[in-house]
């Protein structure tokens, strides 16, 4: 803990230097808010304190310090009438009897943009626009190009003690738009805490030291820390177990009515989810996120496979489009991959 404790004071210093630096960018890290994995995004992201998987690296790097097994998970959505590609790949590993490392990779990007600068034709020679000409072009000239956000966790997570386990996340970002590119590094620090045998409590502070993204144009931006807390209760009933979760995502960044509710400058917004799953085998979800959109999916627990699907619904009005996502989850459940004991 006292690793901890000075790990998040350099930190919390090293943001306060940052933010003297450049201009805070609202909405900056936005793409790094969509969620992964198939079980907690059809649970409507409620997550803090629900997720002891490979995917603790992105919800909550503390959960990760749960997993007894090496696990792998691939992700692939399609969004906005299929525009749009969501992919997310994971890994993590069981190091010594209470550490847990781990690895994760989001790509957020629109691919094969159709780039027409150049590729217009001026038939009457007169170098200006002209209506008569409008979307005459010569195809031969036209190029694409891609829009891409990608997300590097390095994940590491240890168990105080049997109740309580933390985690650190070193987070690296690149956007790409055709030429222009860009880089942050940042941090995110996760607590998980089991309060009673059947209530777990957690929190994620997302973007500790405000992360810094450098444009090679010469733009800086900030992504803001997000302050997310959870609970998560455990019923076992009618053969099978409950596990309700609400989730809380506190923001600085002055989104006034964009959020749920807000206070001056800062924003709350809600998620939360139900699921049950019956004898280990078979998950039925449900939730509802900080879009105030439903969420639905289900889950079957396979020997070492978990196959997740989810569905987010969004209103006609949106004209955004319904999203599925469906996920993969390994887990080398054998007794020379365990974690080792005490």
């Amino acid at each position: 803990m006292k690793h901890l404790v000075w790990v998040t004071v350099c930190l919390v210093a090293l943001s306060n230097w940052s933010a003297a630096q450049v201009v805070f960018g609202k909405y900056a890290g936005e793409f790094l808010a969509l969620g992964v994995g198939g079980r907690s995004l059809a649970m409507g992201s409620a997550a803090v304190a629900t997720t002891g998987d490979v995917t603790a690296g992105y919800w909550n790097p503390a959960g990760l310090a749960q997993i007894m097994y090496p696990q792998g998970i691939l992700m692939h959505a399609e969004q906005f009438g299929n525009l749009e590609n969501h992919d997310y790949v994971a890994v993590a590993i069981p190091y010594g009897p209470k550490t847990s490392l781990g690895f994760s990779v989001i790509r957020l990007g629109v691919d094969d943009i159709p780039n027409t600068a150049g590729a217009g034709l001026d038939a009457n020679g007169n170098i200006t626009y002209d209506p008569s000409q409008f979307a005459r072009l010569d195809y031969s000239k036209i190029s694409t190009f891609n829009a891409a956000d990608w997300a590097f966790f390095f994940t590491y997570a240890r168990s105080a003690t049997d109740d309580f386990s933390y985690g650190v996340n070193l987070k690296v970002i690149r956007r790409d738009i055709d030429t222009y590119g860009a880089t942050g590094i940042g941090f995110d620090v996760g607590v998980l805490y089991k309060i009673h045998p059947q209530i777990t409590v957690g929190a994620n502070i997302q973007d500790i030291t405000t992360t810094l993204v450098a444009w090679n144009t010469g733009r800086k931006e900030l992504i803001a820390p997000t302050v997310k807390v959870g609970a998560a209760g455990y019923v076992d009933a009618l053969a099978g177990r409950f596990t309700p979760a609400v989730d809380v995502d506190i923001r600085f960044e002055d989104r006034q009515t964009a959020s749920m509710f807000h206070l001056g400058g800062v924003s709350f917004d809600v998620h939360s989810g139900i699921e049950y799953t019956f004898k280990n085998v078979v998950s039925l979800r449900a939730g509802y996120t900080d879009i105030k959109a439903p969420a639905f999916g289900a889950g079957i627990h396979l020997p070492k496979l978990n196959i997740d699907y989810s569905f987010l619904k969004f209103d006609k009005t949106d004209q955004l489009g319904d999203t599925h996502r469906i996920s993969l989850m390994f887990t080398l459940e054998s007794d020379r991959y365990k974690r080792e004991s005490e």
